[in-house]
């Protein structure tokens, strides 16, 4: 059976947020002088998704092509993975480095899956495509110009 809906957020903490703050100036909530975070992604898996498995402590493959035409392949360890199973589709995979991977949550509610995963911001990173976030002590040298 797909789900209704799979929706993925990826949150980067911010971590100057203060929810002492927060609760005593606006009940709670965020404010202009204090975000909860700093950006947030969002974005809908268009296939029907069946099932949504996590694999932690993963290598994923990231794979390319140089700006000369050379192909290159790279396998960035120490991930969180995602695997995006679906019946209309190849696998999908969303993930982070699990270094900078504060927690993550998923949902599922009537058929509709959500997942949030909350990214932590004191540690540089790059997101060479969507959904994959590679903390910069992971990423590959070579790439780096």
């Amino acid at each position: 059976m797909a789900f209704k809906e799979c929706i993925f957020h990826v949150y980067l903490l911010n971590e100057h947020f203060s929810p002492e703050y927060a609760e005593a100036q606006h009940g709670g909530k965020d404010s202009e002088n204090n975000r909860r975070y700093d950006w947030e992604d969002e974005f809908a898996i268009t296939s029907k998704v069946t099932q949504i498995e996590v694999i932690e402590d993963a290598a994923f493959p990231l794979r390319g092509q140089l700006p000369d035409g050379k192909e290159f392949s790279y396998d960035v360890p120490s991930m969180t993975l995602f695997r995006i199973q679906s019946d209309d589709a190849p696998d999908t995979f969303v993930g982070a480095s699990r270094s900078i991977v504060d927690r993550y949550e998923q949902k599922d509610d009537d058929g509709r899956i959500r997942v949030h995963i909350y990214l932590k911001d004191y540690e540089p990173m790059a997101n060479p495509i969507p959904g994959i976030y590679i903390a910069s002590k992971e990423f590959p040298k070579e790439l780096i110009f």
